[in-house]
């Protein structure tokens, strides 16, 4: 059975994707998990990257390999967090093809929301919390 998944959006991969065997190279799927949530934490989120006083920090991620892929194919990616904490999230990313059938790669991100100048641990509120608490899935 296929992880449910609140939000999902197209990702197009590119032509510099493709590594000298022919497939997306694996740090691309970073690159596509991590563009996937910062996207949602600043249309959904309000999240000021550019001048906001909060800001995400990556302190953990992962990536699960399951099946090649390559330009000039788009992926379906979910989005979904597994653990919503006082100052931290856990997201939980599914890179599909385009038919939302064949899991390419899963994986996760955590971030910790710190204060831009002292970057020390804040609490998530507000717009920022309601945007990630849309995309709660709880366990089991």
């Amino acid at each position: 059975m296929q992880p449910s998944y609140p939000h999902w959006e197209t990702v197009p991969t590119r032509w510099k994707d493709n590594d000298v065997y022919g497939h997306m190279n694996n740090a691309v799927h970073y690159s596509i998990m991590d563009t996937v949530i910062n996207t949602w934490l600043i249309r959904e989120g309000g999240l000021d990257i550019h001048d906001g006083d909060t800001i995400g920090l990556c302190v953990e991620s992962r990536c699960n390999y399951h099946a090649a892929t390559a330009f000039p194919e788009s992926l379906a990616v979910g989005l979904r967090v597994g653990k919503l904490g006082g100052s931290s999230v856990r997201y939980e990313v599914g890179i599909h093809r385009q038919d939302r059938e064949t899991v390419v790669a899963e994986g996760h991100f955590v971030h910790v929301f710190v204060d831009r100048e002292t970057r020390r641990p804040r609490p998530i509120s507000g717009r920022l919390r309601d945007s990630l608490a849309a995309l709660l899935v709880e366990p089991g």
